[in-house]
């Protein structure tokens, strides 16, 4: 192996059994799917279906992409499923070709309010190739079903997008689906952060009231960095099938599908069940003992795995400057826009704090009550660096299995 590419291996693989880390959209995957995730189905090109290769020797890979969407379909209830997108954003692209066409109305939330940037950020394709409205959360970062209902009447988009990447509470899928239905719109969902819940079902499914799901398999799903597709519709499916590939893919990441396979299959056993309720309760009591500690939560607490704290308000810090404080001190998250934010997202207001990683790796509330405390003494400037690097570093030895 090159030195140097081997250095930076063992330096990562250092900074992560060291640091405490809390972004929302991080994990740590079993050692099965790092083994499939490494494995010789890399070497196998594969464009097109099972069945339906444009290559010959594809009778092993055809097994692994079967059995991923057979267990894709289980665990959501869905009819059918894609798992052929290379990421989370190229299963939206691939999901809005197949429903829309260039310049129809798309209706997502605003991406400083919790959205994501390919739900029609003006900078990302979905924004360049697609009107966009956007709808927005209360006062207190909640979103206001009605006001949405009103601005759909309105504007009659061609497709509403449900789904966040910084909203705490528990999305209302069905009202989203009446909405849709209301304006003649496509309901599309995004459930890439909460598809781990969704599959546990510790948060109400998107079926049967959206017309296609997209999601990403890591997360809170805790498997391989990728993307996946699901609908029950046998013509949506048939349209998502031709622009995933040949639309917008050639050969498909067979390695990552092997892991998308064992990933779903971990995910029905019961152990996931425990580990997703681990998960909520860790965020709570997050958010909890920060709120005791003077910290402004948005919407006041959680429904899910993360909660976005406004630092600018709690401690006249920027997001920035508290992403990179807790960093000195090996406690790794990142900076977030809040609602009605003032500051730009390069410094934004807040942060985002995740529970899924650390509780993969055993922590439970009593960890993350001292968490909490670490958060507050190094972002209020308490202790030093050095102190609370010990211990942080004290806090993963004692309790990281």
């Amino acid at each position: 192996m090159d030195k140097i590419i081997k250095n930076a291996l063992l330096k990562e693989t250092r900074r992560q059994k060291n640091t405490i880390m809390l972004i929302a959209s991080e994990n740590y995957v079993s050692k099965d799917i790092l083994k499939l995730q490494g494995s010789i189905f890399t070497n196998k090109y594969a464009e097109g279906y099972p069945g339906k290769r444009y290559y010959a020797g594809c009778e092993n890979v055809d097994i692994v992409e079967n059995l991923a969407i057979e267990y894709a379909c289980k665990l959501f209830n869905s009819k059918y499923a894609n798992v052929q997108p290379h990421s989370g954003s190229s299963a939206n692209m691939a999901a809005l070709r197949a429903l829309i066409k260039p310049g129809d109305k798309i209706l997502s939330m605003k991406l400083s309010d919790g959205g994501h940037l390919t739900h029609g950020h003006p900078i990302n394709f979905s924004g360049m190739d697609y009107e966009i409205v956007n709808y927005t959360v209360d006062q207190n970062g909640f979103i206001d079903y009605k006001e949405l209902e009103v601005l759909a009447l309105k504007e009659k988009p061609q497709l509403i997008i449900a789904g966040a990447s910084a909203y705490s509470r528990i999305i209302d899928f069905k009202t989203f689906g009446k909405i849709a239905k209301e304006v003649n719109a496509y309901l599309m969902v995004d459930m890439a952060h909460i598809a781990g819940l969704v599959a546990t079902n510790l948060h109400p499914s998107p079926f049967p009231y959206a017309d296609i799901v997209t999601s990403t398999t890591h997360k809170t799903l805790r498997g391989p960095r990728g993307g996946i597709i699901l609908t029950n519709n046998e013509e949506i499916i048939t349209k998502v099938n031709k622009v995933v590939f040949p639309g917008i893919q050639g050969g498909p990441l067979m390695h990552v599908i092997a892991a998308k396979a064992q990933c779903f299959y971990e995910a029905m056993q019961k152990d996931f069940i425990t580990y997703q309720n681990q998960v909520l309760k860790n965020a709570k009591t997050l958010s909890e003992e920060l709120t005791k500690l003077g910290f402004k939560i948005i919407t006041g607490g959680t429904d899910n795995h993360l909660i976005l704290v406004d630092v600018m308000s709690s401690c006249n810090l920027s997001g920035k400057e508290a992403e990179e404080l807790l960093t000195k001190v090996n406690i790794i998250c990142n900076k977030n826009t809040i609602p009605n934010d003032q500051l730009p997202p390069s410094k934004a207001s807040g942060i985002r704090l995740g529970t899924p990683a650390m509780t993969t790796l055993g922590f439970k509330e009593q960890e993350f009550k001292k968490v909490a405390k670490l958060i507050s003494e190094t972002l209020h400037k308490e202790k030093s660096v050095r102190e609370i690097k010990t211990e942080v570093k004290g806090l993963l030895q004692r309790n990281l299995k």
